[in-house]
């Protein structure tokens, strides 16, 4: 039984894995279709059919490329750092609650934030030890952006979980079953959704890879291994976020079709963005997370907790 036990949330995992990694191959594809689409030219069309196949080998002549490392670098923290942020991107997609019980996470809104406040840790330190200008102004940068907008993306979680009255996404789903998030809380969804643009290093906030001024920033100074786990790592956040957006705004059942059509959506609405909106200037980030979306999420805070005195005083 205690076998048993062990490897049911081991195969689990596995799967869950292997689910995410496919996903992140079709959202490269969509992305690349979309933007040629936007820039009125064809995507990718040549491998397979449609170019379907395009990702896997993409994936294949990423992986099979020599590793190379700048000879100054500090080789173990320029090394493990990739590894590391993709790690914390796959760990995220355990908060999420399927109801077979892979895992029961009661406080997976604090674990969300954790994990989602150490990925700027890994864009630092792979800044830091490739021992180059530009990766070292690309950390920097993605540094004080955490700190400018995270205290609202934090906010915004506290919102919800004094509405909710719990740090469990499932509750999330249980408290829309009637009307969606999104209706009484429509600008929050809006920060929200800029806030993760925002958190997944994304135009117009990729100030961190801000290519026509730091070349590429952080991860300027890998290629091959390296640099596909960065790039995995981005979109199977991007991926995660848009879930987290289905989940908190609009309905949050993962076990309907209409989920994973909402999900695809909130994924096309950042690959949209990117081929709309220009990079921001850096210090208008830090204008509009400080003068904007913190007062408006410390009123929408206030709001809810106003709203459930006044629930419990009318139940009493």
């Amino acid at each position: 039984m205690f076998m048993y036990d062990l490897i049911l949330p081991l195969i689990g995992s596995l799967l869950l894995i292997i689910c995410v990694m496919v996903g992140v191959a079709f959202l490269t594809l969509l992305e690349r279709k979309v933007l040629g689409y936007i820039q009125i030219r064809k995507g990718p069309n040549k491998v397979g059919l449609m170019g379907i196949l395009q990702p896997f080998c993409d994936a294949i002549k990423l992986f099979t490329k020599e590793q190379t490392y700048p000879s100054i670098s500090n080789y173990l923290p320029y090394y493990f750092s990739p590894v590391f942020s993709f790690f914390l991107s796959l760990l995220l997609w355990f908060i999420i609650p399927y109801f077979i019980k892979l895992y029961s996470f009661n406080l997976g809104i604090l674990f969300f934030l954790s994990c989602t406040s150490l990925g700027v840790f890994t864009v630092m330190i792979a800044g830091w030890s490739s021992n180059s200008n530009y990766a070292l102004l690309g950390g920097l940068r993605a540094v004080a952006q955490t700190i400018s907008y995270e205290v609202s993306f934090a906010l915004i979680m506290l919102s919800f979980i004094f509405l909710i009255g719990g740090y469990n996404l499932y509750m999330f789903y249980e408290y829309q079953l009637l009307s969606w998030f999104i209706i009484i809380s429509f600008p929050l969804a809006i920060s929200w959704f800029s806030s993760s643009l925002a958190e997944t290093n994304r135009t117009p906030f990729d100030f961190a890879e801000g290519e026509s001024e730091l070349v590429s920033g952080f991860n300027v100074e890998y290629s091959s291994g390296g640099f596909a786990l960065i790039f995995l790592a981005e979109y199977a956040s991007i991926l995660f976020m848009s879930m987290m957006f289905s989940m908190m705004f609009l309905g949050g059942d993962v076990y309907s079709l209409l989920f994973f059509f909402k999900l695809t959506f909130i994924s096309f609405l950042f690959i949209w963005v990117r081929g709309t909106l220009p990079r921001f200037r850096y210090d208008k980030l830090m204008y509009l997370a400080w003068k904007s979306y913190l007062p408006l999420s410390l009123n929408f805070m206030i709001f809810f907790i106003g709203l459930k005195i006044m629930f419990f005083s009318l139940m009493v």
